[in-house]
């Protein structure tokens, strides 16, 4: 199988495994499911899936493990297929509008978790052709390296989508040389290293990585929209939870009926079949029925994001308090006809951070001309003590527009 990518050209998909994951009906979901989520809202182009990104992951990855072999890394052929089996796989987990609404359907889970029941399901599937893979994906492999290249602070996942999310938002100063990282690759003591001469590529990556944070993922009417849609699912769930009977799809009824957890899952084998039939295409055709609720503030918070009349966002130098929001509030409560209780829907503070280099997760490790190994925070000019390890936060006011 041959995919013509618009980000890395064409990608050949070996026949075997790899191809019958492409073709697999829990893989195919993630077409209908959109990278970015509501950052379209900000950067229209951005309306790529986590299918694209996926393949485009798989290319990266064997691209990395042909480079590896080269400089003499022992890696057999059934290793190969496992790691790249783990990377295509990786966002499996993921529910509609990728990380605007995680935390909704499933409580205590994160999409990694999701990913993991739904690849060892696969591999029940499959008769344990999935065993190595899960393994890599775990990180219980003896060669920590391949676990690496699907997770760590240099991993494929980050190298695709840094590329593509750039790319497709038209955001040129988010692209990084994905091609020259991988060609610095080494590994040492089955760690993943990077080569002394690709210091300033690693170093322009992290500060892309850092723009388009702040740029595009934490853009504060991305913010907005994706607060826009995370208020009138969590509306529903409370309406629900009331005894209304919302206008849905089936499998989205199933997730606003039931409070889903890991004990839920295990207990109930058709939660996993109905996660996997969920898409951003309920979401969006159970949005545009919800305008016509009964409910005033449903009807108000499905309109403010079908027709992206999203919060204003105002920064603050620092989080309110309590008491600067009451007054907010009860105009608000006041204006917009509601009650008390429900205007914290439309008068919402917002905390958001990002770092740009953590040295107690991961390292990004540097391979010296003459064998040793250092953090690469060690010597960069760029990455200087008040840039590592530590936190960047804003503060932001959401106020529904018209207050």
């Amino acid at each position: 199988m041959i995919i013509n990518d618009p980000v890395h050209g064409f990608i050949e998909i070996p026949k075997g495994l790899l191809t019958t994951l492409v073709k697999h009906p829990a893989f195919v979901r993630l077409s209908r499911i959109e990278q970015l989520g509501p950052t379209s809202y900000v950067y229209p182009g951005g309306r790529h899936t986590r299918f694209a990104h996926s393949i485009g992951t798989l290319h990266l990855i064997t691209e990395a493990l042909r480079i590896l072999e080269r400089k003499g890394c022992a890696i057999t052929p059934e290793e190969a297929e496992a790691a790249k089996a783990a990377m295509l796989l990786h966002d499996l987990g993921h529910g509609p509008m990728s990380h605007s609404l995680e935390g909704n359907f499933v409580c205590g889970l994160s999409h990694e978790d999701m990913t993991l029941l739904l690849m060892q399901r696969l591999n029940r599937e499959l008769d344990g052709r999935l065993s190595l893979a899960i393994t890599i994906f775990r990180d219980e492999y003896p060669k920590h390296f391949l676990h690496e290249l699907i997770c760590s602070q240099l991993d494929m996942d980050r190298l695709d989508y840094l590329c593509r999310d750039s790319f497709f938002a038209g955001v040129r100063e988010g692209n990084i040389g994905a091609e020259r990282i991988i060609k610095m690759l080494n590994v040492k003591d089955d760690r993943l290293v990077v080569e002394q001469k690709g210091i300033y590529t690693i170093e322009n990556y992290l500060m892309a990585r850092r723009l388009m944070y702040w740029q595009v993922y934490l853009h504060k009417t991305a913010l907005a929209a994706r607060e826009a849609l995370h208020t009138a699912l969590c509306r529903a769930v409370e309406l629900t939870e009331r005894g209304y009977t919302l206008p849905a799809s089936a499998v989205l009824s199933y997730f606003l009926h039931n409070r889903i957890d890991r004990h839920f899952i295990e207990a109930h084998p058709e939660a996993l079949n109905n996660y996997l039939l969920l898409d951003d295409s309920d979401i969006i055709s159970a949005l545009k029925q919800w305008m016509s609720c009964d409910d005033k503030v449903l009807s108000l918070l499905a309109a403010n994001y079908i027709n992206r009349n999203l919060y204003k966002a105002r920064e603050l130098p620092a989080q309110p308090t309590p008491a600067e929001l009451e007054p907010l509030r009860q105009a608000a409560a006041e204006q917009l006809g509601i009650a008390v209780e429900d205007v914290h829907y439309f008068v919402r503070p917002l905390k958001v951070s990002q770092m740009l280099y953590s040295t107690s997760e991961d390292h990004i490790t540097i391979l010296m001309k003459d064998g040793s190994v250092r953090d690469i925070s060690d010597f960069s000019e760029l990455l200087h003590s008040e840039m590592v390890d530590r936190r960047s936060e804003r503060y932001y006011l959401l106020m529904q527009r018209g207050l």
